[in-house]
Order: C-alpha cells, then structure tokens, then sequence
C-alpha cells in the first residue's frame, strides 16, 4: 500500500522544499553559480529521499498533485497576459532575425531528440521528450507533455522529461559563457567596460509599484478567466481532433487575447501583482513535480539520457557560434546573444539572462542582447515551440504509433 500524502499536506511539503532548495543554493556555490532554481536543487534532493525510501520500505510516497495542475495553467497564463504586440515590436530586425533562429532550433533539437530514440530503438515520443518539449520548453513543458504520453501508456515519460530538463537547466548554464569568450576571443571583440550595467527588458521598464489587494483581486480575476476559458476551448478542440492538446496553450492563448484587447481599450493590469501570481504559481508548481519524481522509473535509462544530454548540447553550441553568431552581425552584441540563447535554448530563460551577465560583467554591457533574448524567451519561445511540438506529433511518425 501506497503512503498517500492529502492536498493541504502536499502544499506545506512543497513549501518545505522550496525553504530547503533556498538553504542549499545559499550554501552550495555551484547552485548559485549557475543559477539553478531553488525549486529544482530542494525538489531533487526531495525525491531522492523519496526513492531511498522506497527501496528501503518497498513502499511508494505519494503527493497529491491536483493543485499542481491548477498552477501550470495558471502560470503559462501569465506568459499570456504579458504577450502585448507593442512591446514585441520593438525589437526590431534582431528579434526577428532570433525568432527564425529559434523555430529553426526547435526543428533540429527535436530531430536530434528522435535521432537518438532511433538509435536506441526507442519508441519515437521518448525523442520528442528528450527534444524541445525538455530542453527549450524546461519543466513545465516537460511536465504537461510527460503526463500525456504517460496517460497514454509511454512508462517512465515524465520522470525522463523532468530528467532531461533538469539536465538541460544546468547544461545552458555551463556552455553559455565559454561560447561568448570563444567568440570575442576569435574575432577580437569587446563592449565598453565602463557601462556594466544591465539592460532589463521592455517588460521592466515601467515602474510597477507595490502590490495591492485591488491588484492582486484582478489579476486572479483575470487568470481563473484565461484557465476556464483556456478548459472551454480546449474541450471544444478535444471534440474536433484526435491529438491530444494540452491545457496550457489554450490557457495562454486566452491570456494573449485578452492582455492585447486591454491594450486596445486603455484598461491595464497591476504588474506586480500579475508577477507575484507568475513566481509564486510556477515555484510552487516545480516544487510538487520535483518532490513527487519516482526517480527509480528511471533505472537503466541514464545512458541514453547523457547521449542525450551530449547530442543537444553540441547542436545548441555549433548552432549559437555559426548561425546565430553571424546571421546576428559577428559583433559584440551577436555574442552577448550567443551566450544568451545557449542557456533559452538548453533551460529557460533566467539561465539565458544569467549568461548574459557573466558575459557583460567582464566585457562590458549590450542593450541589443537584453533586449532581445527577454523578448524571444518570455513571448516568442513557448509559442513557437508548442506549435512545432503539435506539427511533430501529427506526422505519421507519432500518428503510426511510432
């Protein structure tokens, strides 16, 4: 019999956690130094005490995960609600131009994904898993998708996502910063050394002032709007097609709709508070998926996921140094970005930001890179990926059965 763990405790658990994750990050530089999130390094040693449980007692641990779910659309809501057309726009032709870059990088990584499921004569979903869906979609993504496939009868899919996420989270940290070095090195490149501070993105620009209840009363209004509309149509597309759709795309599309029809009618929503409901859904959230791996599921798998972890990262780095770097201008800022994109592409968008920082602390700051690499991970990224994830599984390869 399993040790079933009820709502309200899995939440002080998950809490718990999230205060051990901090602890550790405090005292482990390496955590710090590659800025790997404190849900992550407390959810991990979490379920690491879980599975030593289970092999000691033969007895599962298990957390109930219902409000988790609640979180993941709440939180992709809020990338919704912050994809305002106006900010988009001031990217310019570097945005655009990283914006290809980034569907073409979507492509391979998930070609790269399926290569090695081929190679290890794997069902192709697992591929997909170790592709975009992990490394550029991070958790969350590898979440929603993992119980998909899992619900679907593919053993061990979550565990193997969030493994390769985790993986991907630390292997963009690491890999950013040599390739900016690299860069600049080679082609003699530098930035001003007396303007070291940091550009935030468009989205930080305007002062947000304090949280408030009104603010915090509307933009929970707001949310439960994009996640039981987001349900809405996502039953109503269920209906009308035999591939699965996750919940979170309907959620955030919603929020799109909805943040660009405020724009047009003058009516704005409280920044802090809709960032508060942002960090506090998505720690939360990674906390409850962390803690509750069954890390055991993933005995005989660690081969192929550092073959894995190898191939991606070496098409992030061939395809930040000869494609982003040059098609970018081969200039400082190019690189800044290089090193930036490495870690979006590979983890998530604070480790991409992270890069970025080592780099310009040493060479000298670009308003272009935080700019534009903000821009790309927060609104462009998750869309395009979830739409390239949709065009991958409704090829025959996935709707053979693989």
């Amino acid at each position: 019999m399993p040790v079933l763990i009820n709502t309200t405790w899995t939440i002080i658990a998950a809490i718990v956690v999230l205060y051990l994750g901090r602890f550790l990050t405090s005292k482990i530089r390496l955590l710090k130094n590659f800025n790997i999130p404190e849900a992550v390094s407390g959810g991990l040693l979490c379920s690491t005490l879980v599975a030593i449980y289970y092999a000691i007692a033969e007895q599962q641990i298990q957390f109930d995960l219902s409000l988790r779910d609640v979180l993941l659309l709440v939180f992709f809501s809020t990338i919704g609600l912050s994809a305002k057309m106006k900010t988009l726009a001031s990217g310019g032709r570097a945005l655009l131009i990283l914006v290809l870059c980034a569907i073409v990088f979507l492509i391979l990584q998930n070609t790269a994904g399926l290569l090695v499921a081929w190679v290890f004569g794997a069902d192709p979903a697992y591929g997909l898993l170790a592709g975009s869906i992990a490394f550029a979609g991070g958790h969350g993504t590898a979440i929603s998708y993992g119980q998909l496939a899992a619900a679907e009868g593919l053993p061990g899919a979550l565990e193997i996502g969030m493994a390769c996420a985790t993986f991907g989270l630390i292997s963009g940290g690491l890999i950013g910063g040599p390739i900016a070095r690299y860069l600049i090195n080679r082609h003699q490149l530098s930035g001003d050394p007396d303007k070291q501070e940091v550009i935030p993105g468009p989205e930080e620009t305007d002062g947000s002032g304090p949280v408030t209840l009104n603010g915090m009363l509307d933009s929970i209004f707001i949310l439960a709007i994009c996640v039981g509309a987001g349900a809405l149509m996502n039953d109503w597309l269920s209906q009308r097609s035999d591939l699965p759709l996750p919940g979170f795309l309907t959620a955030m599309f919603t929020g799109i709709v909805i943040t660009n029809l405020f724009d047009v009618f003058h009516f704005k929503l409280d920044k802090a508070s809709l960032s508060l409901c942002s960090d506090v859904s998505l720690q939360l959230f990674l906390a409850m998926s962390l803690m509750s791996l069954q890390l055991w599921s993933l005995a005989g798998a660690w081969g192929p996921l550092l073959v894995v972890l190898l191939a991606q990262s070496s098409v992030t780095v061939v395809f930040a140094i000869y494609l982003i770097f040059p098609l970018l201008g081969r200039d400082y800022d190019a690189a800044v970005i290089s090193a930036g994109f490495s870690g979006l592409g590979l983890g998530a968008t604070p480790v991409g930001i992270a890069n970025m920082h080592s780099v310009t602390e040493k060479f000298g700051a670009s308003q272009k890179a935080f700019l534009v690499v903000p821009l790309v991970g927060a609104f462009f990224l998750d869309l395009a990926n979830a739409t390239i994830i949709q065009l991958f599984l409704a090829t025959p390869l996935f709707q053979s059965g693989g």
